[in-house]
């Protein structure tokens, strides 16, 4: 008695439903990730320049783009992985921040900006010299 085999129709019929289903959820995973922010434009970097109403960031590949505050900015301080209100006074050139930002009439405007002081940097310990505990 010869053990049992799929036919090859079956075989194919069944690879053909597997790439099918895969290519699907495939395209639903893309297609989520790409609108993720519609609209939006998100940007980090670091402040440049500040006013009442603006603040230029310099990005990272260097460009210096200027984003507007508005009305509904909801703007936040990290600190110590923990996020707490803030206002637009309480940022300071030099301060990195994280940008989402909707663009209206030719400007950006920012939606939500998170910002941060850069960590000081450690002093260094010249050579020979223990630490001390």
């Amino acid at each position: 008695m010869k053990p049992w085999r799929a036919e090859p129709a079956f075989q194919r019929e069944n690879l053909m439903k597997l790439y099918l289903t895969s290519l699907a959820l495939m395209f639903v995973l893309v297609t989520g990730t790409v609108f993720a922010h519609g609209n939006k434009v998100h940007m980090s970097g670091t402040v440049e320049k500040i006013s009442a109403d603006s603040m230029v960031v310099k990005t990272g590949d260097g460009k210096s783009v200027e984003v507007k505050f508005g009305a509904s900015t909801l703007i936040l301080s990290r600190s110590n992985n923990e996020d707490k209100p803030a206002k637009a006074g309480d940022i300071a050139v030099g301060n990195l921040v994280v940008i989402h930002a909707t663009s209206r009439n030719n400007a950006l405007e920012a939606d939500e900006i998170k910002f941060s002081v850069p960590a000081a940097p450690k002093p260094a310990v010249p050579a020979g010299v223990k630490p001390k505990p």
